[in-house]
């Protein structure tokens, strides 16, 4: 699979199954869960790889959700990520793995940190447009773009967050790839191992709804930030070792 050993492949879409479901239940997950697996086990496949993931669960998840989407959210902080795309374009070329990597596992970790001991994080133009840029820089540079804006909507009702946020990372992949291809860091090898990968995307997808409604709120807020912790900590890992 161009040149991708097949028990790597094997591994990633393991990853993508899991990641896929989490996704489908939290709003955020497959990102988060397959960016540090694939670039421990093929550097060569991130950021781009899972982009394309990201591109298929969230386009299956705004077509089953799109009426709960919060397009005034979407409208102050789509905008903010295309200079965020711009950045994170620029830091690929010329930044390390492993400084990136660093830098963005802390910063999620401390936005976590900071979500937990706080009552809430006001939802206003400055914070959609703030996270919107981090996302962008982010999202594009290490394929993890979903903390930022997950922590501002991690207390309100859980369709609204899964249709907002999945909006926001259809169109948001869309400019990081688009990125990626202007500055030549998007591989034959990422696109075509998506295609291979897409039916455990729908997969885990569809088992995915069929618990989700189950979760009661308390659990669900917890499942975000525990999903973006758990990424800052892989990523932390990554980059350090």
């Amino acid at each position: 699979m161009d040149g991708v050993p097949w028990d790597v492949v094997a591994l990633i879409g393991a990853v993508t199954l899991v990641g896929a479901f989490v996704q489908s239940v939290v709003g955020l997950g497959l990102g988060l869960l397959a960016a540090p697996v694939i670039a421990m086990v093929e550097p060569g496949l991130v950021p781009a790889l899972p982009l394309w993931l990201a591109l298929m669960i969230s386009g299956a998840m705004v077509r089953g959700e799109r009426h709960h989407v919060d397009w005034r959210a979407i409208a102050w902080a789509l905008p903010a990520r295309i200079p965020g795309t711009a950045i994170g374009a620029w830091l690929v070329l010329t930044f390390s793995d492993r400084a990136i990597g660093i830098a963005i596992g802390l910063m999620v970790l401390v936005a976590v940190v900071i979500t937990v001991r706080t009552v809430d994080v006001p939802v206003t133009p400055v914070s959609l447009v703030t996270a919107g840029l981090v996302a962008g820089t982010t999202g594009t540079a290490t394929s993890i773009g979903g903390p930022p804006i997950a922590l501002l909507f991690q207390r309100r009702p859980p369709e609204v967050v899964r249709s907002t946020l999945s909006v926001f990372f259809f169109l948001g992949v869309c400019l990081s790839l688009a990125g990626l291809a202007v500055t030549g860091a998007l591989s034959a090898a990422s696109w075509h191992l998506g295609l291979l990968l897409a039916p455990l995307v729908v997969c885990g997808f569809l088992v995915g709804t069929r618990v989700r409604d189950r979760l009661p709120r308390d659990a669900f807020r917890t499942g975000v930030l525990v999903v973006c912790a758990a990424s800052a900590l892989a990523l932390l890992v990554q980059s350090l070792v």
